[in-house]
């Protein structure tokens, strides 16, 4: 058992250092971009959304690969797992296609989609006009750091995102300000940080598969092959996920969408609100991430009682996890607020937003990592889609929208009801991990 939560909490720890740093990259631009001006601010807020629904379905594509690859992995084949990759690398540059001709021909259109406010429209496209190039390096990325992530290897993906960080940090030190003579660009030259930042990550990572992890088998041409019977199963399995995390996606979005109709005030204390809330979140998501993993090699390897103690034991952790990140996330509200140039009112708006979101942490922490991870990544995936259909759009969307349009409800009030859902589904991922059936061996 001690190597049990050695090796889960080796995987964690990566992958949550990982989801730091990579959004101390959004967090680094955004509070650059708060003192530059806020309508620089809410305009990459805005283009932020269309990206993150983006990130929600790479984040299916690389789960669905992670679920699928890491059963194959309990059994010590690595070929089906190049396979599934394949697949899933077809489907991520597809859907960075669509986007790019989106944002391409469409960009005022699509960010009008999250406010009315022409003013940050003018500052997001701006944005928009050089971020979208990095569509097609990002995909490539995080489905090849997700075939590494089955195979249990996720340090790399910690380095690069330091490497990221700092690269993109210092290009927008000097070209959002104009420091050393280059020209003062603000919200355009985040987005050139930022894209230099993600082509220099994926040579890198390249570079780093070809010569340190051969053993792998990962080759350019496993990317050029059709095996027609592993897409199948793999599109069995990655549907609805990518129904959930675009659903999810969309749904955080909306959230822009409703409180960026309330005040003017409120996208911006939204976006410094919940950068910090994903900040803390990465715990989670990397308990998730790490959770599939385990739970994935354990049923490959066809040990079903082990799997079903596993589950037991991490479901006890993640609650421990979940108290301390509420607590974390309550005390550090102040300090990293006092970091952006914000007007009182966003500032108390920010603030009040971060202690709501300083409960929701705790149940957060418990249901994600069991549903998500636990569940989700044991092949119950059809359980998981019910769960977040059900939750989001009949009861979350429904409920906040009525609360900000007909009660004209206060901000805060509506961000109660946009996070409700973390709180409910604690019940139905407690009763189906403990008294369910939810273990499924998807290899045989």
């Amino acid at each position: 058992m001690k190597n049990f939560y050695r090796n889960f909490l080796k995987l964690c720890s990566m992958l949550v250092l990982q989801n730091v740093v990579t959004l101390s990259v959004n967090l680094a631009d955004n509070i650059m971009l708060g003192a530059f001006s806020e309508t620089a601010l809410s305009g990459v807020t805005t283009v932020n959304q269309v990206q993150f629904v983006f990130q929600q379905l790479l984040m299916a594509l690389g789960d669905g690969l992670v679920i699928f690859g890491s059963q194959y992995w309990g059994k010590k084949e690595t070929q089906p797992v190049r396979k599934i990759s394949a697949w899933a690398m077809r489907t991520g540059l597809f859907i960075a296609l669509i986007l790019f001709i989106l944002a391409s021909f469409f960009p005022r259109q699509l960010l009008g989609l999250f406010t009315t406010d022409q003013t940050i429209i003018e500052a997001g496209m701006s944005y928009l006009t050089i971020i979208r190039f990095t569509y097609f390096f990002f995909a490539i990325t995080q489905i090849l750091l997700a075939t590494l992530r089955c195979v249990e290897i996720a340090g790399i993906a910690f380095a690069l995102s330091v490497m990221t960080l700092v690269i993109n940090c210092t290009i927008n030190w000097i070209l959002i300000y104009g420091h050393f003579g280059a020209p003062g660009m603000g919200a355009a030259g985040a987005a050139v940080g930022t894209l230099t930042a993600r082509i220099v990550e994926i040579c890198v990572l390249i570079i780093y598969i070809s010569r340190k992890q051969g053993w792998i088998g990962i080759r350019l041409k496993d990317y050029l092959k059709t095996d027609w019977e592993f897409g199948r199963k793999y599109y069995k399995v990655v549907c609805p996920l990518l129904v959930i995390q675009g659903l999810w996606g969309v749904n955080t979005a909306l959230q822009t969408v409703i409180l960026g109709h309330m005040t003017a005030a409120a996208i911006a204390a939204n976006s410094a609100a919940s950068n910090l809330f994903l900040m803390v979140k990465s715990a989670a998501v990397g308990a998730a991430s790490a959770a599939s993993v385990t739970m994935g090699k354990t049923i490959g390897s066809g040990d079903l009682d082990l799997a079903k103690l596993y589950s037991r034991k991490l479901q006890k952790l993640f609650v421990v996890m979940g108290l301390t990140c509420g607590v974390l996330l309550f005390f550090i509200r102040i300090p990293v607020l006092s970091l952006y140039q914000l007007s009182p009112e966003t500032r108390n708006m920010a603030n009040t937003f971060l202690i709501i979101l300083s409960v929701v942490m705790v149940g957060m922490s418990y249901q994600m990592p069991t549903n998500g991870g636990i569940i989700r990544g044991s092949g119950s995936i059809a359980y998981s889609m019910k769960v977040d259909l059900i939750s989001t759009w009949v009861v979350v969307i429904p409920l906040s929208a009525f609360m900000a349009f007909v009660v004209k409800a206060s901000p805060a009030v509506v961000v109660c009801c946009l996070n409700a859902d973390q709180i409910f589904k604690c019940v139905p991922a407690f009763i189906k991990c403990n008294y369910g059936h939810w273990i499924k061996n998807m290899t045989n």
